[in-house]
């Protein structure tokens, strides 16, 4: 047990390295990126800290250059499930037994260890596996999971010390105590650090893990599990088990000891799970925690006050880094007629040298999309748009799978609020711009509002302080990370806590004490140090 309430200094964010010509860490990077191309890896599960290797194997592929194999991997079936399950279940009562500081300890090593020799071999996995630009791998893989490790084992600390008063002649105390089984995460191919973050902020807690990475990111999430095998995570804590959804997520749901969801991907997948979890109710030891965060359809609003160079900056930085494979990427865009021209030839303009390509090629802006599924969903919204009379295609368009998956970043202007690609999710370099006359500000702002199921992310671009302050009240509800004259991504952990409501999520910010306190059962302790000597309250005598 614990004998003193240990101080975790609060952290600072982690920065991105220069990787400018002849520095160490792209030399390093390079000679990783090498390495791991020419020597493709075998990829077990990761069972109460043993490697499993079912048979069933899936691939690990390069996006922007398909015929590359960077590894196989094997996927769990009904067995291996039920040993991952029972694994994290028999684990569960030496890690919630183990003291607090001791828990975080395993996190903040593995954050120290990252910022040493994993650094570069995530980046390296993450660069190749998800096709990220080296900016955005290290901002990912290497300074958000540092980020994650840190700012969490912070708020932990900061919960336990949140007690209540004590009143003379008693003793009241809470305990955090983790969930009652286990906690099932479930993550997706666009970050590494969700990858890393959303089975370990529970774990931070006590509790133990089912962890089932997607697909087409189980090369970087692997080395995150060996990087918190490194850092001392006992056995069992976490248990890596790639597979296939259909299969891992009903078997994991029909469990009874299921205590809690940790989930980032789509919204129809997310809401399959939740009827899996109220289908199986009643035979739950306890109501399963559900957070997740979901889809977006983010949107960008500006008004004629606006800046128009910096309006130009954030429909790139915002619609198309990382290929727009971001939940929070700009796709929809409101710009009044009087500023058009000039956002509409500033995009011309710096679009022209807006490179598209193999990610390694440190000068390229974006590299592939993802997969053969994405590509061809991505492009189906493109060809809608190219055939349709309420659309036009102003930049971009170009799609190509013949080496990899590349789509090029595209700008499309609609004459209709409700065109196709103003509504639905797309998840890729896709932006749509709505040009709406000056004096349908208001009108607009209601389309703005009402267009999306989706709430996580929104920026509105203004000089004009009171139109700053209307925005910000009409559109409440409409994102759940607002920007005012910045793009719609970028969120950093502890500075602004990211997460959206409606159909983008539960809205239980990720990288903030609101998220960690889900994985936590409090339990209130009240010690009377005078215990009553008589039932009657002297109020029931009579005179």
């Amino acid at each position: 047990m614990s004998n003193g309430m240990y101080k975790i200094t609060k952290p600072e964010n982690e920065q991105v390295l220069s990787y400018l010509p002849g520095s160490p860490e792209k030399m390093e990077l390079k000679k990783c990126l090498e390495r791991m191309i020419s020597d493709p890896v075998e990829i077990p599960l990761i069972i109460n800290g043993r490697e499993i290797r079912t048979g069933i194997t899936g691939t690990c592929i390069v996006p922007h250059e398909k015929s590359r194999i960077l590894a196989t991997f094997h996927k769990a079936g009904p067995r291996e499930i039920e040993m991952a399950i029972q694994a994290s279940l028999d684990a569960k009562k030496k890690w919630m037994a183990m003291d607090w500081d001791h828990r975080l300890a395993v996190f903040l090593k593995a954050a120290e260890l990252i910022s040493g020799k994993w650094r570069q071999i995530l980046n390296a996995a993450t660069m190749l596996g998800q096709s990220k630009t080296v900016y955005e791998a290290d901002a990912d893989s290497a300074c958000e999971l540092m980020d994650f490790f840190r700012f969490n084992a912070y708020y932990v600390r900061q919960l336990l010390e949140e007690q209540p008063r004590c009143s003379k002649g008693m003793f009241n105390r809470i305990e955090y105590r983790p969930l009652e089984g286990f906690v099932f995460a479930v993550t997706p191919f666009n970050f590494t650090a969700i990858g890393g973050n959303l089975p370990t902020s529970p774990a931070m807690s006590g509790n133990t893990i089912v962890w089932k990475p997607a697909s087409t990111a189980v090369l970087s999430n692997y080395y995150v599990m060996k990087l918190l095998q490194e850092a001392g995570l006992p056995d069992g804590v976490i248990n890596f088990i790639p597979g296939d959804g259909s299969i891992v997520g009903p078997a994991v749901t029909a469990h009874p000891m299921l205590a809690g969801i940790h989930f980032t991907g789509s919204t129809a997948t997310f809401n399959s799970l939740w009827k899996s979890v109220a289908k199986n109710l009643e035979t739950y030891r306890s109501y399963p925690r559900i957070v997740g965060e979901t889809g977006g359809k983010d949107f960008l609003f500006a008004h004629a006050s606006a800046d128009s160079v910096s309006l130009v900056h954030a429909i790139i930085g915002g619609g198309f880094s990382y290929q727009g494979q971001k939940c929070s990427a700009t796709s929809r865009v409101y710009i009044p007629q009087s500023l058009w021209n000039q956002v509409r030839q500033g995009l011309e303009k710096e679009m022209a040298d807006l490179k598209t390509g193999d990610v390694e090629d440190f000068t390229h802006y974006m590299g592939a999309v993802i997969d053969q599924k994405a590509f061809d969903t991505i492009s189906s919204y493109i060809d809608r748009a190219r055939s349709s009379e309420k659309a036009e295609i102003l930049m971009g368009g170009n799609c190509d799978d013949s080496q990899g998956f590349f789509v090029s970043p595209t700008i499309i202007e609609t004459s209709d609020p409700h065109f196709i690609t103003m509504e639905e999710e797309i998840f890729g370099p896709v932006v749509t711009v709505f040009v709406y006359e000056d004096g349908d500000f208001e009108k607009t702002l209601d389309l703005c509002e009402s267009t999306s199921p989706y709430a996580l992310t929104g920026a509105v671009f203004a000089r004009d302080r009171e139109v700053i302050q209307e925005v910000e009240k009409r559109l409440a509800y409409s994102a759940g990370n607002l920007y005012i004259n910045d793009k719609t991504t970028g969120a950093f952990v502890g500075l602004q806590p990211f997460g959206g409501a409606r159909a983008s999520g539960t809205n239980e910010k990720v990288g903030s004490k609101q998220n960690i306190s889900r994985w936590m059962s409090p339990r209130t302790i009240k010690e009377n140090f005078n215990p009553a000597k008589d039932y009657r309250l002297p109020l029931m005598e009579e005179a």
